[in-house]
Parts: C-alpha cells; sequence; structure tokens
C-alpha cells in the first residue's frame, strides 16, 4: 500500500477523497514526512498536489504520475543552496488539493435580516439558497485559509462564506429593491448580480462562485399578509383603494359578529380609515421633504465640490466616494487588493478590520454599507 510508515515517504504518494466533501488533504496528516529522491506522486485528474518544504510551496503539480527529482524541482534545489544528490531524505509535506466543483451547498441568513422597504418601513426577511464553489488557485487556497491544518472539508469552510453571501445580500438589496412588493419575478436578477458581487470575494481565496441561486425571501406572516391583501386588490401602489379594502374587510367581520351594532361600528371605522391614513401619508411627506432639505452635504475631495451626503459618486467629476479601502496616512481611495498607496507610497495592511454597527454593535464586513443585524446604514 502507497503511504507513510514511520514517517518515511514509500514508493508512491496519492491520496483518495472517500468522503466526497474534502478540499485539502495533507499527507502526512500530522507533522511533516521524510521524502526521498525519486519518489513517485499520483496527482488524479480532479486534483493538484502542492509541495511544501519549510513551510514554502515548492512546485504545483497537475494531473499525472510525477517522479520528485532535481530537475523538476528547481525552487526547492534553490532552497536547499546545493543540488539534491543521493538518496537523502528531507522532511516535506504534501498537499492534495481537489478540484472538482462542490454543488448544493447551503446558504441562508441564520437570523432575518433587516430591510428597509419603502411603504412598510423596517421589515426583517429571511433568506436561503445553493452555491457551487470551485478550488481555482491551489496554492493561494492553502496559504489563505486551510494554513497548517491536515484537511478542510466544505463544512470547515461554508461558515465564513455564508457570512460573505448574506452581507452581500443585504447590500444588494438595501440599494436596489425599494420594496418587497415588486420582488416577484426578480430572483434569477437578483442571483446573477449577487453572484457577480460576490466574485471578487471568493477569488481572493483562490475559489471560483461557479453557481448561486436564490430559492426563497421570506417575510414574516404579518408582511405576507399585506403581500396577499395587495394580491386580492390587483393594484400595487394605490393606498387609497387598498384601505377601502381593508374597511370594507372590517365592516364585513364586524357585520358577522356584532350583529347590528357591530356592523355600524365597523361602518364607522370603515369611513374613517381612508382620512386618517390620507392624513398621515401628507404629514410624513412634509416631515420627510423637511428632512431631505436639511439633509447633510459632504465636499467632493477631488474637485470640492459640495453634494448629498449618502452620494457614492461625485457628480461633477465622477469620483468615487465610497471607501472600499483607505490610506490610513493620506486618506485616498484604494481598490480592495491594494498593497500600497497610490498616492503617498504607505503600505496598506492586507488584513481589514470588520465594521462594527453603531446602532447593535455587530460586526460586518469590512465594506459593508447595511447592518446584517439592524439594517443600520454603516459609514
Amino acid at each position: 500500500m502507497n503511504t507513510f510508515e514511520g514517517g518515511i515517504f514509500l514508493e508512491n504518494i496519492e491520496w483518495f477523497d472517500e468522503t466526497g466533501n474534502e478540499l485539502v488533504h495533507r499527507l502526512p496528516e500530522n507533522g511533516s514526512g521524510e521524502l526521498k529522491l525519486g519518489a513517485q506522486l499520483t496527482v488524479r485528474e480532479s486534483q493538484a498536489g502542492v509541495l511544501f518544504y519549510k513551510g514554502k510551496a515548492c512546485d504545483c503539480f497537475g494531473p499525472g504520475r510525477h517522479t520528485l527529482k532535481t530537475a523538476n524541482l528547481p525552487i526547492l534545489t534553490k532552497l536547499l543552496s546545493v543540488p539534491w544528490r543521493g538518496d537523502s531524505p528531507l522532511r516535506a509535506e504534501v498537499y492534495f488539493v481537489n478540484l472538482k466543483f462542490f454543488p448544493n451547498l447551503k446558504w441562508g441568513t441564520q437570523n432575518p435580516v433587516a430591510f428597509r422597504d419603502e411603504e412598510l418601513g423596517l421589515i426583517r426577511l429571511r433568506a436561503h439558497g445553493l452555491y457551487t464553489i470551485q478550488v481555482v488557485q491551489p496554492v493561494l487556497f492553502i496559504n489563505s485559509l486551510v494554513g497548517t491544518m491536515g484537511k478542510m472539508d466544505t463544512d470547515g469552510i461554508s461558515g465564513y462564506l455564508k457570512q460573505v453571501i448574506v452581507s452581500r445580500f443585504n447590500d444588494y438589496l438595501g440599494q436596489k429593491l425599494d420594496t418587497i412588493f415588486n420582488l416577484p419575478g426578480k430572483f434569477d436578477e437578483l442571483s446573477d448580480e449577487l453572484q457577480k458581487r460576490l466574485t471578487e470575494d471568493f477569488s481572493f481565496f483562490g475559489l471560483s462562485l461557479s453557481q448561486l441561486f436564490i430559492t426563497s425571501i421570506t417575510p414574516p406572516d404579518e408582511v405576507q399578509k399585506a403581500i396577499d391583501d395587495r394580491s386580492r386588490m390587483g393594484v400595487i401602489n394605490d393606498m387609497a383603494k387598498f384601505m377601502q379594502l381593508k374597511a370594507a374587510m372590517a365592516m364585513e367581520k364586524a357585520a358577522e359578529t356584532q350583529g347590528e351594532a357591530g356592523a355600524g361600528l365597523g361602518l364607522g371605522l370603515g369611513m374613517m380609515l381612508p382620512n386618517f391614513f390620507a392624513l398621515k401619508q401628507a404629514g410624513s411627506g412634509v416631515q420627510s421633504n423637511n428632512q431631505e432639505a436639511a439633509a447633510a452635504q459632504v465636499n467632493c475631495p477631488d474637485c470640492h465640490n459640495p453634494i448629498p451626503a449618502d452620494s457614492r459618486f461625485c457628480p461633477k467629476c465622477g469620483h468615487q466616494l465610497l471607501q472600499l479601502v483607505r490610506c490610513i496616512d493620506c486618506g485616498k481611495n484604494l481598490t480592495p487588493k491594494a498593497r500600497f498607496c497610490s498616492q503617498c507610497g504607505r503600505m496598506i495592511e492586507q488584513k481589514l478590520k470588520p465594521k462594527i454597527c453603531p446602532q447593535c454593535g455587530v460586526e460586518n464586513l469590512y465594506n459593508a454599507i447595511f447592518c446584517n443585524e439592524c439594517g443600520e446604514r454603516l459609514g
């Protein structure tokens, strides 16, 4: 049997995934083993083999049978400073990376996410779906997520990936969707756009997000009842007709349960509700206009033109105001993978701190726009 024995590599080094959900498997699983010159490394069609020596990746092998020798390990020879002679062993590890697609991975909101609906106010939504991943950069994946662990399976990474998907989902809803009454028929569009937004997040770790599906977006029961009432009316934005329907339903219910006196009460309430709702809408409209007029303005950092505080781009010069990564010295907006500031040259720390919601104190991704827990807009 081709395996390890007493810490020594035998003639052939190979690995079979018996579980179906392992992304990476290291041989040996604990510590390192002694690798002899001339050992045979067998890599399957759906695998990649990465040889590590002294904590550094020496080479990545594709499908086939490889003889480990100086000629095909130039990086290792450089690390050793002298040619690899004879059959003297050296301590090393081999990581087998599973390159197949991992489908039917589930994502969903552990707790309902807050969404500000233009017609219903702040509501909480639950969302669920499926996604498919594939390792496309084996060395980057090992160095960024696996580290020194003996193996990594889908259960070990799915928790973080779910958090990333839910955060991007929450941001996208807050930017693109005004009310859940417009949600039916948009699942495919939401899935496609969400997948595009997540592509860079996954590629940062050497992963490819091959597919992403939204299978359900579920509002609370009371919101679902409002949607059913709207469907019964056959209208979406005519709130006066909607209130007339509610008044008629109230009168019908009162007549059934309380007789003539209840019917009179229901009739009175039915006549009062539309007027009350109209006054409330008018009052809220005035208040909203006053708030918008008093909205704070900021100056564009490039052209210094006054613009609304919630703008994402300057309407005059087109400068992007959304801060993905910001230089701590000069304040220049940078791309997520920037290693140095393009303005002052300062080295940028790659490990970005999460955003703490000032309202509820929950940690969010460093470039999240809305809080996953309470829906508060993050600065």
